[in-house]
């Protein structure tokens, strides 16, 4: 769910119930925080799908056929509504009316989505924007030619820049990068400035055994890097879950290993984060998808 979708179904819905996970003790199919929108002819979001989404939903198209103020659903995720997560959870039902607040708690979470900067938007670039596009991530296409940026998917942003690797420096802390230029001495150039971002999550390259051999010898002579840095590099894409690959190069299955690997990263880093931090009373709460 984005902050636009959720604007657009509030407009023309605005006798709309939010369903919100308020509360979540064992197994749950998702967070405290997450919430959806239900109307009477139609819903936005989830909550985890199944039963427990078919009693909310039942029940929150009774509160507006009733119009409830609002209620508390507590739900035991077993065999009573037939399934087996084992876990509870409350679920708060109140109507949404000309409350902002929700499309503003999306707003703040897309702000505060991870980076991901792709260059190239030659084939394997624009599938690898192609399977990140609904993913809750801000993704950016950078390419030295113009023409190659046209046609990229809605909600990616294609930028032209004659030196790319310009875009790693200037990039927010926390950026992951995936270098998939036409050029090889391009890709070089900007792996090596995005090995400098001890930040990155991931750093990723296309390329082959014997591009990493060329990229190793380049990169510890000429660009004075480190044996430690150059861990960091997952050359080919995939290279972590499949290090002598899947034999097949197209360029959607290349993007779809690219995917897995973004997400294991940045989520590793993201919990790494969370555990580092002090305990707290605050919920760590999950909004909308």
């Amino acid at each position: 769910m984005t902050s636009c979708a959720l604007d657009a179904f509030l407009s023309q819905r605005p006798a709309s119930i939010v369903a919100e996970l308020t509360a979540v003790r064992g197994s749950s199919p998702r967070s405290e925080g997450t919430f959806m929108v239900i109307a009477a002819d139609a819903v936005l979001g989830t909550i985890g799908g199944g039963a427990l989404e078919y009693l909310v939903i039942d029940r929150a198209r009774q509160v507006l056929r009733d119009g409830i103020p609002d209620a508390l659903m507590d739900i035991p995720l077993g065999p009573e509504i037939g399934q087996c997560c084992g876990g509870r959870v409350e679920v708060s039902l109140r109507p949404v009316g000309r409350d902002r607040s929700l499309v503003e708690r999306l707003i703040a979470a897309e702000a505060a989505r991870p980076e991901v900067l792709i260059f190239g938007a030659g084939h394997v670039g624009r599938a690898l924007a192609r399977s990140l596009q609904a993913l809750p991530l801000k993704v950016q296409v950078i390419d030295t030619r113009a023409e190659e940026l046209r046609g990229l998917p809605p909600g990616i942003e294609g930028v032209q820049l004659a030196m790319p690797e310009a875009a790693v420096r200037a990039a927010p802390e926390g950026s992951s990068y995936v270098i998939v230029t036409h050029d090889h001495a391009l890709d070089f150039l900007i792996a090596a400035e995005a090995l400098k971002r001890t930040d990155a999550p991931y750093v990723g390259m296309v390329g082959s055994a014997s591009k990493r051999a060329r990229f190793k010898s380049w990169y510890l002579s000429e660009a004075e890097g480190t044996e430690a840095a150059l861990e960091r590099l997952i050359l080919p894409l995939g290279g972590r879950a499949f290090p002598d690959g899947l034999g097949d190069k197209r360029p959607e299955v290349i993007a779809a290993l690219a995917t897995a690997e973004l997400l294991v990263e940045i989520g590793g880093r993201a919990v790494s984060a969370l555990r580092a931090r002090p305990v707290s009373t605050q919920s760590g709460a999950v909004v909308g998808d």
